[in-house]
């Protein structure tokens, strides 16, 4: 049995970048080789194309997750790590990319239309890379940017130019046999449709694709039969064909009541009522099929639809019916804008856009969001303090400290960047130019100690080790002249 997909949801995930390296060049006779850590490579992104070959989102259906390689990490000797290898996913004619709330990301038709999904995450730079002329050997390196991460929706719609509608086994999939090479499974069963078939079909210079729909009943819009899962392969079709049963032996079916119920469902799906109608009145090689053709005629005639009469058995009237549709597609053709070639668009950035905003919020925080700011946290690595004070530089240069401060925020406050969360102190030294210490370490982020100095500690030691003998006796008072007592001096 031909199963048939043409709706999936995907998850997918782009690779991560590769860290960058923290290496010291070492070699004999050369004590100070400098930093020669190379750089992370990039994640492999996930991406979208149209491949005519494919014609069902089935694959997908069995395997929705979907991995790019990540990049490698850095060596020494300046090694850079590889990039990840991207991920080509092939994809019908045709497919609508949309998250899950329904926002449409793209609409991929014709062969070869290629979209990005999901981006891969960027290298993370070797200390080589961060050396300048006043870190002259960083004690760090960049961490690899993680990929992105998304969940999407493919729904298959098929690109026809012409659609084929009505209730089932009224004879759609004969009459595209007949009329094309497509060779759909034909019974007299209801239903025997299940998947939307496609054929091409030439009529002298014209050549436009016919497109067999499962059969609709009442309800279908709303979802019932299989009306809600394949209305949606009429919504590209230029023109509509109905295809009406004329021999039906079915209790209260005529054509006029069957036309009625799939405009009635086709106007509930919505964005279909501009699409030019035919109407084939097919089995008209049946007694009874002729003699009701005859009757409804006039009717669908008064209503303004072209009529005819075919049968996909003897064959007649097919060489009418295709000619219409040819001449109703190339006017739709005629009347489609003309496409233009994809415009690269420059949009150029504000004078007074810093890169970053800052919102405060309800419970006395603040959130930092910005391409960069974000990114730089990602890419930095905290248990290194070294690191961090190159990660507060940059957001000092920026102007991040100081829109804060303006924006109200107090020492102490709570500040998130992308996923992080910082009680804000401002340092006096981020931002200008300082001498940095050892590898690993930043001055700036060391705490003041108690403990006392080390000339301290030694006097404290001392006056613990001076016995009270070894201390000095007190000076002798003055003597006293007057030895009677009488208060003269002699």
């Amino acid at each position: 049995m031909t199963t048939f997909v043409d709706r999936v949801v995907l998850h997918m995930q782009a690779g991560d970048g590769g860290h960058g390296c923290v290496s010291i060049h070492r070699e004999k006779f050369k004590p100070f080789g400098g930093p020669d850590g190379g750089n992370g490579g990039h994640g492999g992104s996930v991406s979208l194309v149209v491949d005519p070959q494919v014609t069902t989102l089935l694959d997908f259906h069995f395997r929705p997750h979907l991995k790019a390689d990540n990049g490698k990490g850095g060596a020494g000797s300046n090694r850079d790590g590889a990039n990840g290898h991207d991920l080509l996913i092939k994809v019908p004619n045709g497919t609508v990319v949309q998250t899950l709330d329904g926002t449409v990301l793209a609409d991929l038709v014709g062969a070869g239309t290629t979209f990005e999904a999901a981006r891969g995450g960027r290298g993370g730079r070797g200390n080589a890379s961060l050396a300048n002329a006043r870190r002259k050997a960083p004690g760090f390196a960049e961490l690899g940017e993680p990929g992105d991460r998304l969940d999407v929706v493919l729904e298959l719609k098929s690109v026809a130019d012409v659609g084929l509608v009505g209730f089932p086994s009224a004879g759609k999939s004969s009459l595209i046999s007949v009329i094309s090479a497509a060779k759909p499974k034909i019974a007299d069963y209801p239903f025997t449709t299940l998947v939307p078939n496609l054929g091409v079909v030439r009529v002298d210079n014209h050549t436009f694709t016919v497109a067999d729909v499962p059969g609709l009943i009442p309800g279908a819009a709303t979802g019932k039969g299989l009306g809600l899962e394949f209305l949606r392969h009429v919504e590209r079709c230029a023109v509509l064909v109905h295809v009406v049963d004329t021999a039906t032996l079915e209790p209260g079916r005529d054509p006029l009541a069957d036309i009625d119920t799939i405009e009635a469902e086709l106007a509930e799906y919505g964005g279909l009522a501009d699409r030019p109608r035919l109407v084939a009145l097919n089995k008209v090689d049946v007694p009874d099929g002729q003699d009701l053709a005859d009757i409804v005629r006039p009717d669908l005639q008064a209503r303004g639809f072209r009529v005819f009469d075919v049968s996909a058995a003897t064959r007649e009237g097919l060489k009418e019916l295709t000619y219409a549709m040819a001449e109703l597609v190339d006017q739709a053709r005629r009347a489609a804008p003309p496409a233009e070639p994809t415009r690269v668009v420059i949009r150029p950035k504000a004078v007074d856009d810093a890169g970053f905003t800052i919102e405060a919020q309800a419970d006395g925080s603040f959130t930092v969001r910005g391409v960069r700011p974000e990114r730089w946290v990602r890419q930095t690595n905290f248990d290194n303090d070294e690191a961090v004070g190159f990660l507060a530089d940059r957001l000092a240069r920026l102007g991040v400290e100081e829109k804060l401060a303006k924006a109200g925020a107090n020492p102490g406050d709570l500040v998130r960047i992308g996923e992080r969360e910082f009680d804000w102190q401002p340092t006096l030294y981020a931002g200008v130019d300082f001498i940095p210490g050892n590898r690993g370490t930043d001055v700036r982020l060391e705490e003041k100690s108690t403990r006392p100095a080390a000339a301290e500690r030694l006097a404290a030691r001392k006056a613990r080790r001076q016995r009270p003998e070894d201390e000095p006796d007190p000076a002798p008072e003055p003597a006293d002249d007057d030895e009677d007592g009488d208060g003269d001096e002699e």
